[in-house]
Protein backbone atom coordinates (compact mmCIF):
# COMPACT_ATOMS: atom_id res chain seq x y z
CA UNK A 1 0.00 0.00 0.00
CA UNK A 2 1.59 3.43 -0.82
CA UNK A 3 1.37 6.53 1.13
CA UNK A 4 -1.42 8.48 -0.96
CA UNK A 5 -3.48 4.72 0.29
CA UNK A 6 -2.53 4.54 3.49
CA UNK A 7 -3.65 8.40 3.61
CA UNK A 8 -6.89 7.69 2.20
CA UNK A 9 -7.74 4.97 4.33
CA UNK A 10 -6.94 7.22 7.39
CA UNK A 11 -8.80 10.09 6.53
CA UNK A 12 -11.50 8.76 4.40
CA UNK A 13 -12.54 5.81 6.07
CA UNK A 14 -11.67 6.78 10.19
CA UNK A 15 -9.36 3.52 10.41
CA UNK A 16 -5.94 2.69 10.98
CA UNK A 17 -4.36 1.83 7.60
CA UNK A 18 -1.62 -0.24 9.18
CA UNK A 19 -3.31 -2.48 11.20
CA UNK A 20 -5.39 -3.40 8.45
CA UNK A 21 -2.61 -4.13 5.74
CA UNK A 22 -1.22 -6.80 8.35
CA UNK A 23 -4.30 -8.48 8.54
CA UNK A 24 -4.11 -10.80 5.74
CA UNK A 25 -1.88 -9.23 3.22
CA UNK A 26 -0.09 -12.25 2.34
CA UNK A 27 -2.76 -15.37 1.21
CA UNK A 28 -2.57 -18.37 4.40
CA UNK A 29 -1.79 -20.24 1.53
CA UNK A 30 1.44 -18.88 1.28
CA UNK A 31 1.31 -19.06 -2.33
CA UNK A 32 1.98 -15.31 -3.93
CA UNK A 33 0.57 -14.97 -7.33
CA UNK A 34 3.62 -15.12 -9.84
CA UNK A 35 3.80 -12.56 -12.91
CA UNK A 36 2.44 -15.26 -14.99
CA UNK A 37 -0.59 -15.67 -13.27
CA UNK A 38 -1.13 -12.22 -13.25
CA UNK A 39 -0.63 -11.88 -16.64
CA UNK A 40 -3.27 -14.86 -17.73
CA UNK A 41 -5.82 -13.48 -15.22
CA UNK A 42 -5.13 -10.05 -16.37
CA UNK A 43 -5.84 -11.32 -20.26
CA UNK A 44 -8.76 -13.31 -19.02
CA UNK A 45 -10.69 -10.59 -17.68
CA UNK A 46 -9.61 -8.51 -20.38
CA UNK A 47 -10.75 -10.40 -23.29
CA UNK A 48 -13.78 -12.01 -21.44
CA UNK A 49 -15.15 -8.95 -20.85
CA UNK A 50 -14.37 -7.15 -24.16
CA UNK A 51 -16.65 -10.30 -25.41
CA UNK A 52 -18.82 -9.85 -23.06
CA UNK A 53 -19.97 -5.70 -24.23
CA UNK A 54 -19.55 -6.43 -27.66
CA UNK A 55 -22.93 -8.66 -27.73
CA UNK A 56 -24.22 -6.59 -25.15
CA UNK A 57 -23.32 -3.10 -27.33
CA UNK A 58 -24.29 -4.67 -30.67
CA UNK A 59 -27.36 -4.69 -29.43
CA UNK A 60 -27.60 -1.39 -28.69
CA UNK A 61 -26.43 -0.64 -32.44
CA UNK A 62 -28.60 -2.96 -33.99
CA UNK A 63 -31.60 -1.16 -31.71
CA UNK A 64 -30.68 2.26 -33.09
CA UNK A 65 -30.23 1.33 -36.40
CA UNK A 66 -32.60 -1.67 -37.50
CA UNK A 67 -34.67 -3.06 -34.62
CA UNK A 68 -37.03 -0.37 -34.95
CA UNK A 69 -38.32 -2.10 -38.35
CA UNK A 70 -37.65 -5.55 -37.83
CA UNK A 71 -39.68 -6.37 -34.75
CA UNK A 72 -41.38 -2.96 -34.17
CA UNK A 73 -43.30 -1.39 -37.37
CA UNK A 74 -44.39 1.56 -36.47
CA UNK A 75 -45.89 2.45 -39.88
CA UNK A 76 -45.36 5.95 -40.46
CA UNK A 77 -43.87 6.96 -37.69
CA UNK A 78 -40.90 5.39 -36.88
CA UNK A 79 -39.82 6.98 -33.69
CA UNK A 80 -41.99 4.66 -32.00
CA UNK A 81 -40.20 1.74 -33.54
CA UNK A 82 -37.10 3.78 -31.92
CA UNK A 83 -38.46 3.82 -28.25
CA UNK A 84 -39.50 0.31 -28.57
CA UNK A 85 -36.77 -0.86 -29.28
CA UNK A 86 -34.68 0.71 -26.64
CA UNK A 87 -37.20 0.02 -24.55
CA UNK A 88 -36.05 -3.98 -25.01
CA UNK A 89 -32.41 -2.06 -24.49
CA UNK A 90 -33.57 -1.04 -21.55
CA UNK A 91 -34.99 -4.65 -20.58
CA UNK A 92 -31.45 -5.92 -20.00
CA UNK A 93 -30.70 -3.73 -17.65
CA UNK A 94 -33.44 -4.84 -15.93
CA UNK A 95 -32.03 -8.37 -15.55
CA UNK A 96 -28.69 -7.43 -14.76
CA UNK A 97 -29.16 -6.93 -10.78
CA UNK A 98 -31.14 -10.50 -10.96
CA UNK A 99 -28.06 -11.57 -12.80
CA UNK A 100 -25.44 -10.10 -10.04
CA UNK A 101 -27.73 -11.66 -7.49
CA UNK A 102 -27.67 -15.33 -8.91
CA UNK A 103 -23.94 -15.10 -9.98
CA UNK A 104 -22.80 -12.87 -6.66
CA UNK A 105 -24.26 -15.12 -4.45
CA UNK A 106 -22.82 -18.56 -6.08
CA UNK A 107 -19.80 -16.62 -7.21
CA UNK A 108 -19.37 -16.10 -2.98
CA UNK A 109 -20.20 -19.57 -2.33
CA UNK A 110 -18.32 -21.60 -4.63
CA UNK A 111 -15.86 -19.21 -6.92
CA UNK A 112 -15.62 -16.22 -9.28
CA UNK A 113 -13.95 -18.64 -12.10
CA UNK A 114 -17.27 -20.97 -12.37
CA UNK A 115 -19.67 -17.93 -12.48
CA UNK A 116 -17.33 -16.10 -14.96
CA UNK A 117 -18.15 -19.24 -17.19
CA UNK A 118 -21.45 -19.69 -16.69
CA UNK A 119 -22.10 -15.84 -17.61
CA UNK A 120 -20.12 -16.30 -21.35
CA UNK A 121 -21.99 -19.36 -21.89
CA UNK A 122 -25.34 -17.46 -20.99
CA UNK A 123 -24.17 -14.14 -22.38
CA UNK A 124 -23.21 -15.78 -25.99
CA UNK A 125 -25.79 -17.78 -26.41
CA UNK A 126 -28.30 -15.42 -26.15
CA UNK A 127 -26.46 -13.01 -28.62
CA UNK A 128 -26.46 -16.24 -30.94
CA UNK A 129 -30.16 -16.49 -30.99
CA UNK A 130 -31.12 -13.34 -31.65
CA UNK A 131 -29.18 -13.38 -34.59
CA UNK A 132 -31.23 -16.33 -35.84
CA UNK A 133 -34.28 -14.91 -34.44
CA UNK A 134 -37.04 -14.35 -37.30
CA UNK A 135 -38.33 -11.01 -37.27
CA UNK A 136 -42.02 -9.39 -37.15
CA UNK A 137 -42.72 -10.16 -40.68
CA UNK A 138 -42.03 -13.71 -39.89
CA UNK A 139 -43.83 -14.80 -36.77
CA UNK A 140 -45.87 -11.34 -36.03
CA UNK A 141 -45.70 -10.82 -32.19
CA UNK A 142 -43.68 -13.42 -31.41
CA UNK A 143 -40.72 -11.68 -32.92
CA UNK A 144 -40.82 -9.14 -30.41
CA UNK A 145 -41.47 -11.10 -27.83
CA UNK A 146 -38.91 -13.55 -27.91
CA UNK A 147 -36.62 -10.17 -28.40
CA UNK A 148 -36.95 -9.04 -25.59
CA UNK A 149 -36.49 -12.76 -23.61
CA UNK A 150 -33.18 -13.25 -25.08
CA UNK A 151 -32.54 -9.84 -23.82
CA UNK A 152 -33.57 -10.55 -20.26
CA UNK A 153 -30.88 -13.34 -20.75
CA UNK A 154 -28.01 -11.30 -21.83
CA UNK A 155 -28.82 -8.38 -19.05
CA UNK A 156 -28.22 -11.73 -16.98
CA UNK A 157 -25.41 -12.76 -18.55
CA UNK A 158 -23.59 -9.34 -17.93
CA UNK A 159 -25.08 -8.64 -14.50
CA UNK A 160 -22.63 -11.27 -13.11
CA UNK A 161 -20.01 -11.03 -15.36
CA UNK A 162 -18.71 -7.73 -13.91
CA UNK A 163 -18.45 -7.99 -10.16
CA UNK A 164 -16.49 -11.32 -11.14
CA UNK A 165 -13.98 -10.43 -13.99
CA UNK A 166 -12.93 -6.82 -11.47
CA UNK A 167 -12.70 -9.70 -8.74
CA UNK A 168 -9.76 -11.63 -10.50
CA UNK A 169 -8.20 -8.80 -11.26
CA UNK A 170 -7.84 -6.65 -8.00
CA UNK A 171 -7.43 -10.00 -5.90
CA UNK A 172 -4.69 -10.99 -7.79
CA UNK A 173 -3.19 -7.56 -7.66
CA UNK A 174 0.08 -6.07 -6.01
CA UNK A 175 -0.91 -3.24 -3.17
CA UNK A 176 0.65 -0.46 -5.38
CA UNK A 177 -1.33 -1.63 -8.80
CA UNK A 178 -4.67 -2.43 -7.02
CA UNK A 179 -6.49 0.49 -9.51
CA UNK A 180 -5.06 -0.85 -12.68
CA UNK A 181 -5.24 -4.15 -12.41
CA UNK A 182 -8.82 -3.44 -11.60
CA UNK A 183 -9.36 -1.09 -14.92
CA UNK A 184 -8.68 -4.25 -17.07
CA UNK A 185 -12.22 -5.70 -16.96
CA UNK A 186 -13.00 -1.77 -17.06
CA UNK A 187 -10.81 -1.76 -20.46
CA UNK A 188 -13.02 -4.35 -21.67
CA UNK A 189 -16.04 -1.96 -22.20
CA UNK A 190 -14.11 0.24 -24.59
CA UNK A 191 -12.51 -3.11 -26.41
CA UNK A 192 -16.31 -4.41 -26.97
CA UNK A 193 -17.81 -0.91 -28.53
CA UNK A 194 -15.18 -1.16 -30.60
CA UNK A 195 -15.44 -4.96 -31.82
CA UNK A 196 -19.31 -3.92 -32.25
CA UNK A 197 -19.00 -0.55 -34.38
CA UNK A 198 -16.28 -2.04 -36.50
CA UNK A 199 -18.33 -5.10 -37.38
CA UNK A 200 -21.52 -3.13 -37.75
CA UNK A 201 -19.28 -0.42 -40.49
CA UNK A 202 -17.84 -3.46 -42.27
CA UNK A 203 -21.08 -5.48 -42.78
CA UNK A 204 -23.19 -2.54 -43.79
CA UNK A 205 -20.69 -1.35 -46.50
CA UNK A 206 -19.61 -4.05 -48.01
CA UNK A 207 -23.58 -5.34 -49.04
CA UNK A 208 -26.50 -3.58 -50.01
CA UNK A 209 -28.56 -1.85 -47.45
CA UNK A 210 -31.47 -3.78 -49.04
CA UNK A 211 -29.26 -6.89 -47.85
CA UNK A 212 -28.31 -5.54 -45.02
CA UNK A 213 -32.07 -4.50 -43.81
CA UNK A 214 -32.86 -8.24 -44.86
CA UNK A 215 -30.17 -10.53 -43.09
CA UNK A 216 -26.67 -8.85 -43.10
CA UNK A 217 -27.54 -7.78 -39.60
CA UNK A 218 -27.17 -10.95 -38.47
CA UNK A 219 -23.74 -11.49 -38.63
CA UNK A 220 -22.60 -9.05 -35.97
CA UNK A 221 -24.57 -11.69 -33.28
CA UNK A 222 -23.40 -14.91 -35.20
CA UNK A 223 -19.84 -13.94 -34.77
CA UNK A 224 -20.18 -14.00 -31.17
CA UNK A 225 -20.33 -17.71 -31.54
CA UNK A 226 -16.59 -17.51 -32.26
CA UNK A 227 -16.04 -15.25 -29.72
CA UNK A 228 -17.10 -16.76 -27.11
CA UNK A 229 -15.12 -19.96 -27.63
CA UNK A 230 -11.98 -18.30 -27.40
CA UNK A 231 -12.74 -16.28 -24.43
CA UNK A 232 -14.26 -19.88 -22.77
CA UNK A 233 -10.76 -21.32 -23.66
CA UNK A 234 -8.64 -18.60 -22.08
CA UNK A 235 -10.73 -18.55 -18.54
CA UNK A 236 -10.79 -22.43 -18.20
CA UNK A 237 -6.98 -21.62 -17.53
CA UNK A 238 -6.76 -19.39 -14.65
CA UNK A 239 -7.09 -20.80 -11.12
CA UNK A 240 -9.69 -18.96 -8.64
CA UNK A 241 -8.74 -15.86 -7.04
CA UNK A 242 -6.13 -16.22 -3.73
CA UNK A 243 -8.96 -14.21 -1.61
CA UNK A 244 -11.48 -16.78 -2.52
CA UNK A 245 -9.21 -19.42 -1.66
CA UNK A 246 -8.21 -18.25 1.71
CA UNK A 247 -12.43 -18.01 2.71
CA UNK A 248 -12.40 -21.21 1.27
CA UNK A 249 -9.26 -22.35 3.98
CA UNK A 250 -10.16 -20.41 6.84
CA UNK A 251 -14.00 -22.33 6.48
CA UNK A 252 -15.61 -18.47 6.78
CA UNK A 253 -17.20 -19.06 3.08
CA UNK A 254 -21.19 -17.08 3.84
CA UNK A 255 -23.82 -19.55 3.58
CA UNK A 256 -25.91 -16.71 2.61
CA UNK A 257 -23.98 -14.51 0.97
CA UNK A 258 -27.35 -11.62 0.01
CA UNK A 259 -28.71 -11.91 3.57
CA UNK A 260 -25.12 -10.83 4.83
CA UNK A 261 -24.70 -8.60 2.27
CA UNK A 262 -27.48 -6.56 3.24
CA UNK A 263 -28.02 -7.41 7.33
CA UNK A 264 -24.54 -5.44 7.22
CA UNK A 265 -23.44 -3.21 4.17
CA UNK A 266 -26.90 -2.50 3.05
CA UNK A 267 -25.71 1.35 3.51
CA UNK A 268 -22.62 0.77 1.67
CA UNK A 269 -24.46 -0.75 -1.61
CA UNK A 270 -26.21 2.04 -1.96
CA UNK A 271 -24.06 4.35 -1.78
CA UNK A 272 -21.66 2.23 -4.27
CA UNK A 273 -24.74 2.19 -6.53
CA UNK A 274 -24.92 5.92 -6.50
CA UNK A 275 -21.29 6.92 -7.06
CA UNK A 276 -21.90 4.41 -10.21
CA UNK A 277 -24.79 6.27 -11.82
CA UNK A 278 -22.75 8.79 -14.84
CA UNK A 279 -19.99 6.36 -15.51
CA UNK A 280 -22.82 4.10 -17.73
CA UNK A 281 -24.90 7.05 -18.42
CA UNK A 282 -22.01 8.61 -20.41
CA UNK A 283 -21.02 5.58 -22.15
CA UNK A 284 -24.64 4.15 -23.55
CA UNK A 285 -25.31 8.17 -24.54
CA UNK A 286 -22.11 8.87 -27.01
CA UNK A 287 -21.85 4.66 -28.02
CA UNK A 288 -25.83 4.01 -27.95
CA UNK A 289 -28.13 6.85 -27.96
CA UNK A 290 -25.60 9.09 -30.81
CA UNK A 291 -26.42 6.70 -33.14
CA UNK A 292 -30.30 7.99 -33.39
CA UNK A 293 -29.66 11.50 -32.68
CA UNK A 294 -27.48 11.48 -35.88
CA UNK A 295 -29.82 12.50 -37.55
CA UNK A 296 -30.99 15.50 -35.25
CA UNK A 297 -27.79 16.88 -35.56
CA UNK A 298 -27.07 20.39 -38.00
CA UNK A 299 -29.10 20.84 -40.89
CA UNK A 300 -29.01 17.74 -42.46
CA UNK A 301 -28.01 15.42 -39.64
CA UNK A 302 -24.76 13.56 -39.70
CA UNK A 303 -24.37 10.03 -41.60
CA UNK A 304 -24.85 6.58 -40.34
CA UNK A 305 -21.07 5.96 -40.85
CA UNK A 306 -19.45 9.24 -39.73
CA UNK A 307 -20.96 8.62 -36.75
CA UNK A 308 -20.46 5.20 -36.05
CA UNK A 309 -16.35 6.43 -36.75
CA UNK A 310 -16.98 8.90 -34.15
CA UNK A 311 -17.96 6.45 -31.99
CA UNK A 312 -14.96 4.05 -32.65
CA UNK A 313 -12.97 7.28 -32.12
CA UNK A 314 -14.68 7.73 -28.24
CA UNK A 315 -13.94 3.94 -27.83
CA UNK A 316 -10.03 4.81 -28.31
CA UNK A 317 -10.34 7.57 -26.07
CA UNK A 318 -11.96 5.37 -23.24
CA UNK A 319 -9.78 3.02 -23.88
CA UNK A 320 -6.29 4.85 -23.31
CA UNK A 321 -8.13 7.21 -20.86
CA UNK A 322 -9.32 4.75 -18.49
CA UNK A 323 -5.66 3.29 -18.03
CA UNK A 324 -4.74 6.63 -16.90
CA UNK A 325 -7.62 7.27 -14.64
CA UNK A 326 -6.32 4.24 -13.06
CA UNK A 327 -2.79 5.21 -13.03
CA UNK A 328 -3.61 8.63 -11.06
CA UNK A 329 -5.66 6.61 -8.33
CA UNK A 330 -2.82 4.67 -7.59
CA UNK A 331 -0.32 7.99 -7.46
CA UNK A 332 -3.08 9.69 -5.80
CA UNK A 333 -6.50 8.23 -3.94
CA UNK A 334 -9.12 6.12 -5.57
CA UNK A 335 -11.51 9.05 -4.14
CA UNK A 336 -9.98 12.18 -5.31
CA UNK A 337 -9.41 11.03 -8.86
CA UNK A 338 -12.92 9.85 -9.08
CA UNK A 339 -14.37 12.63 -7.50
CA UNK A 340 -12.73 15.39 -9.99
CA UNK A 341 -14.01 13.08 -12.85
CA UNK A 342 -17.63 13.68 -11.14
CA UNK A 343 -17.11 17.33 -10.58
CA UNK A 344 -16.03 18.15 -14.48
CA UNK A 345 -19.12 16.55 -15.82
CA UNK A 346 -20.98 18.84 -13.67
CA UNK A 347 -19.28 21.55 -15.55
CA UNK A 348 -18.69 19.90 -19.17
CA UNK A 349 -22.49 18.95 -19.47
CA UNK A 350 -23.35 22.13 -21.45
CA UNK A 351 -20.36 22.88 -23.24
CA UNK A 352 -20.75 18.63 -24.70
CA UNK A 353 -23.87 19.49 -26.23
CA UNK A 354 -23.14 22.92 -27.77
CA UNK A 355 -20.16 20.74 -29.43
CA UNK A 356 -22.53 18.28 -30.67
CA UNK A 357 -25.52 20.56 -31.88
CA UNK A 358 -22.86 22.25 -34.18
CA UNK A 359 -23.26 19.37 -36.21
CA UNK A 360 -19.69 19.36 -37.20
CA UNK A 361 -17.83 16.42 -36.96
CA UNK A 362 -14.31 17.83 -35.57
CA UNK A 363 -16.63 19.14 -32.92
CA UNK A 364 -18.07 16.15 -31.77
CA UNK A 365 -14.92 14.23 -31.83
CA UNK A 366 -13.50 17.04 -29.54
CA UNK A 367 -16.68 16.88 -27.30
CA UNK A 368 -16.43 12.86 -27.39
CA UNK A 369 -12.71 13.27 -26.10
CA UNK A 370 -13.23 15.29 -23.33
CA UNK A 371 -16.54 13.37 -22.02
CA UNK A 372 -14.57 10.44 -22.19
CA UNK A 373 -11.56 11.86 -20.07
CA UNK A 374 -13.87 13.17 -18.02
CA UNK A 375 -15.43 9.67 -17.89
CA UNK A 376 -12.74 7.58 -17.44
CA UNK A 377 -11.26 9.33 -13.86
CA UNK A 378 -14.40 8.42 -12.75
CA UNK A 379 -14.08 4.75 -14.58
CA UNK A 380 -10.77 4.02 -13.70
CA UNK A 381 -10.75 3.57 -10.16
CA UNK A 382 -14.28 2.58 -9.75
CA UNK A 383 -13.60 -0.71 -10.23
CA UNK A 384 -11.12 -1.63 -7.47
CA UNK A 385 -12.97 1.25 -5.35
CA UNK A 386 -16.15 -0.73 -5.61
CA UNK A 387 -14.34 -3.88 -4.82
CA UNK A 388 -12.71 -3.01 -1.09
CA UNK A 389 -16.15 -1.59 -0.02
CA UNK A 390 -16.98 -5.35 0.93
CA UNK A 391 -15.30 -8.44 2.66
CA UNK A 392 -14.04 -11.39 0.76
CA UNK A 393 -16.93 -13.51 1.85
CA UNK A 394 -19.65 -11.33 0.59
CA UNK A 395 -17.33 -9.08 -2.21
CA UNK A 396 -18.54 -10.73 -5.54
CA UNK A 397 -22.13 -10.16 -3.97
CA UNK A 398 -21.52 -6.65 -3.17
CA UNK A 399 -19.46 -5.66 -6.26
CA UNK A 400 -22.38 -6.69 -8.64
CA UNK A 401 -25.51 -5.50 -7.02
CA UNK A 402 -23.95 -1.81 -6.53
CA UNK A 403 -22.31 -1.67 -9.82
CA UNK A 404 -25.75 -2.92 -11.42
CA UNK A 405 -27.94 -0.70 -9.51
CA UNK A 406 -25.82 2.03 -10.58
CA UNK A 407 -26.11 0.61 -14.45
CA UNK A 408 -29.72 0.64 -14.47
CA UNK A 409 -30.26 4.25 -13.07
CA UNK A 410 -27.71 5.50 -14.98
CA UNK A 411 -27.29 3.59 -18.18
CA UNK A 412 -30.12 1.74 -19.18
CA UNK A 413 -32.72 4.12 -19.31
CA UNK A 414 -30.22 6.74 -20.98
CA UNK A 415 -31.65 5.96 -25.03
CA UNK A 416 -35.09 6.18 -23.77
CA UNK A 417 -34.98 8.95 -21.91
CA UNK A 418 -32.68 10.91 -24.44
CA UNK A 419 -34.89 9.82 -27.24
CA UNK A 420 -38.54 10.99 -25.29
CA UNK A 421 -36.98 14.27 -23.99
CA UNK A 422 -35.80 15.14 -27.83
CA UNK A 423 -38.52 14.05 -28.59
CA UNK A 424 -40.63 16.49 -26.37
CA UNK A 425 -38.43 19.36 -26.15
CA UNK A 426 -36.66 19.32 -29.85
CA UNK A 427 -33.98 20.72 -27.61
CA UNK A 428 -30.32 19.15 -26.27
CA UNK A 429 -30.61 21.09 -23.16
CA UNK A 430 -32.96 18.56 -21.09
CA UNK A 431 -30.64 16.45 -21.56
CA UNK A 432 -27.54 18.21 -21.00
CA UNK A 433 -29.37 18.73 -17.19
CA UNK A 434 -30.15 14.69 -16.97
CA UNK A 435 -26.07 13.96 -17.54
CA UNK A 436 -25.48 17.17 -14.74
CA UNK A 437 -27.85 15.48 -12.34
CA UNK A 438 -25.85 12.06 -12.88
CA UNK A 439 -22.75 14.00 -12.09
CA UNK A 440 -24.01 15.54 -8.85
CA UNK A 441 -25.32 12.48 -7.75
CA UNK A 442 -22.34 10.78 -8.21
CA UNK A 443 -20.24 13.05 -6.71
CA UNK A 444 -22.60 13.73 -3.73
CA UNK A 445 -22.43 9.73 -3.06
CA UNK A 446 -18.43 9.94 -3.57
CA UNK A 447 -18.25 12.62 -1.15
CA UNK A 448 -20.16 10.61 1.63
CA UNK A 449 -18.66 7.40 0.58
CA UNK A 450 -16.15 5.89 3.20
CA UNK A 451 -13.27 4.03 1.17
CA UNK A 452 -10.98 0.99 1.40
CA UNK A 453 -12.40 -0.13 4.77
CA UNK A 454 -11.19 -3.79 3.00
CA UNK A 455 -8.57 -3.33 0.97
CA UNK A 456 -6.16 -5.21 3.12
CA UNK A 457 -8.23 -8.21 2.35
CA UNK A 458 -7.91 -8.25 -1.06
CA UNK A 459 -4.03 -7.87 -1.07
CA UNK A 460 -2.02 -10.75 -2.67
CA UNK A 461 1.13 -9.72 -0.79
Amino acid sequence: MNEHQASEAVNDDSVNAATQHTSTATPITGQVPTVQERRKVLGASLVGTAIEWYDFFIYGSAAAIIFGPQFFPAGDNPILGTLAAFGTFAVGFLARPLGGLIMGHYGDRIGRKAMLLVSMLLMGSATVLIGLLPNYESIGIWAPILLVVLRLLQGIGVGGEWGGAVLMAVEYSPSNRRALYGAFPQMGLPLGIIGANLVFIVVSNIMSPEAFQSWGWRVPFLISALLVIIAMWIRVQVEDSPAFKDVKQKKTVSKAPMIDLFRKHTGTVLLAGAISIACPALGYMYSVWMLSHRENLGADGVSQNVMLALILWGAVCHLVMVALGAVLADKFTQKSVFLWGAGLLVVWAFPFFWLIDTGNWLSIAVAFAVLLLVQSLMAGPQATLIAELFPAEVRYSGASVAYQIGSILGGGFMPLIGTSLYAAFHSSTPIALYLLAMGLISFIAMAALKVGLHRASADTI
